[in-house]
């Protein structure tokens, strides 16, 4: 679908998931990616925005611009989470409607699914329970950009979906101590531990909840890939005529997951840390499981690529690249 030529915009271009996006799309041929440093495009200014889109009016969008960050960032800067997220989608997607842009995908997370909805969760279970309480600022942003996807594509006939990643890491990842996910806050953990010869790493919550991980760049191909299926084939997912409550939403997962315990054990060998791990009970666990079902993405024809283990020995050697 998309010429290789074709202007394509992608919005939040330097963080995880932009990064990896830029380098699937160089490595495919594109040639003519379209960005903004948030120095040069602020997309929560409405106006800046308008004025970006009519200068150069760009044929594809891919939005991945977000504010992110772990169960401690959520809980501190709870406002700012929802806020700058839903000005930020609110008018990258309206712009993309009045220039007319082609296709847009909009990037979100899993954390907009139920705390305890049934698992492995389908992209169907959107708004049938109550949301984690430790994100549901964030979850709540991204379930409106959702609607309004769904919305412009009811009402204008645009074609706009939403792709809903699992757990992400990968090269670019933030290793902040105190505002990152959960496989850089392990890997930091564990370098510093093991550099400053320490005989242990503490680890948040009891080690028992499972999660689901995707590579940055497995994640990134998937995105390509589903913006350049055929109409026939990607219309159907838009859910622009269709009231029977399933949304114009896709999972990209992995298909498996594994518990907190497990995870820190394997970053720990990826590592080389010999000391002991201590789980710290006292800390919150956030949601027991999300393990995603991606079935519809697999019957498109796309299936992952990176295996965990050998994804984190790629996001170790990143994260001392950067940190020499």
């Amino acid at each position: 679908m998309m010429n290789k030529n074709a202007k394509i915009y992608v919005a939040g271009h330097r963080g995880l998931v932009g990064s990896a996006l830029m380098r699937q799309l160089q490595a495919q041929g594109y040639t003519n990616v379209l960005t903004r440093t948030h120095a040069e495009l602020d997309l929560t200014n409405q106006q800046l925005v308008a004025d970006f889109f009519a200068s150069e009016k760009p044929e594809y969008v891919i939005l991945a611009a977000a504010k992110v960050g772990g169960i401690h960032a959520n809980n501190i800067y709870p406002a700012e989470f929802i806020q700058e997220n839903l000005a930020i989608q609110s008018n990258v997607i309206h712009q993309s409607y009045v220039v007319g842009v082609k296709r847009l995908l909009f990037l979100g997370s899993s954390c907009i699914y139920p705390r305890d909805c049934p698992q492995p969760i389908k992209e169907e279970y959107l708004l049938s329970g109550p949301l984690e309480p430790t994100n549901r600022p964030y979850a709540l942003a991204k379930i409106a950009g959702i609607e309004m996807c769904w919305s412009y594509n009811r009402q204008h006939g645009t074609q706009y979906l939403a792709a809903m990643p699992t757990n992400l890491y990968g090269p670019g990842d933030n290793y902040h101590p105190e505002n990152s996910h959960v496989i850089p806050a392990m890997i930091r953990k564990f370098h510093e531990a093991k550099v400053n010869n320490q005989d242990k790493v503490t680890i948040w919550g009891t080690g028992t909840p499972k999660r689901e991980f995707l590579y940055s760049d497995d994640m990134a191909e998937a995105c390509v890939f589903v913006m350049n299926l055929s109409d026939e084939v990607f219309k159907p997912l838009l859910a622009a005529d269709r009231n029977d409550g399933l949304p114009p939403l896709l999972n990209l997962g992995s298909g498996s997951d594994l518990t907190i315990a497990e995870l820190a054990n394997l970053i720990k060998e990826v590592v080389g840390f010999t000391g002991d791990i201590v789980l710290d009970s006292t800390k919150p666990d956030g949601t027991m499981r999300k393990l995603m079902d991606s079935g519809r993405l697999n019957q498109l024809g796309w299936n992952v690529k990176m295996q965990l283990k050998d994804g984190l020995t790629s996001a170790y050697q990143d994260f001392k690249n950067f940190n020499d």
